[in-house]
């Protein structure tokens, strides 16, 4: 009778040595579950921050700039002297050329940051303030009046891939 007492006693100890054993792999399983699904929805949240805040950044660039193409387009209704008109238009030129650089960074961050089709629509975007500038250095440079034409229909191309990229961007924003 002792020996089945013995080997009951030798089970049982094993059985609640082996217990604890599968349960700290168990627990140990968990926590590292947990750190990572933990870890991985911090990293989405920092990721969202930092697409919000490139979004953010790109479209009050394009606004400013679209501001200074609505400025080009006042100068052709409410400049009646070609002469003053001209001189207008070129310093608006060079406000442009300076709005273009931030606007280029913009951009660039946006292709980084992703995803494609908001980085696609930030090119497209960018590619219409650079065919819109490129109009109204025409319009500067040769005065004729389909020059001005152009630079309407760019300056409404430019307007049309700024709703492309917000749109994009807020599908970005769902998404993520």
């Amino acid at each position: 009778m002792t020996d089945s007492v013995v080997w009951v006693g030798v089970f049982t100890g094993a059985t609640a040595v082996l217990a604890s054993w599968v349960t700290t792999v168990g627990n140990a399983r968990a926590a590292k579950v947990q750190a990572e699904a933990s870890a991985q929805a911090e990293h989405r949240g920092r990721v969202r921050e930092i697409r919000r805040a490139a979004y953010l950044d790109l479209m009050e660039q394009a606004h400013s700039t679209g501001q200074l193409y609505w400025r080009v387009g006042e100068a052709f209704f409410h400049l009646v002297d070609p002469t003053e008109r001209l001189t207008h238009i070129q310093e608006l030129r060079t406000e442009l050329r300076s709005a273009f650089d931030p606007l280029m960074r913009c951009v660039r961050v946006i292709v980084l940051e992703g995803p494609a089709p908001a980085a696609e629509a930030a090119e497209a975007l960018m590619r219409a303030a650079a065919e819109t500038n490129s109009a109204l250095a025409r319009v500067s440079e040769s005065g004729d009046p389909g020059s001005r034409e152009l630079f309407g229909e760019t300056h409404g191309a430019f307007r049309d891939r700024l709703e492309q990229f917000i749109g994009e961007a807020r599908t970005a924003m769902v998404a993520s």
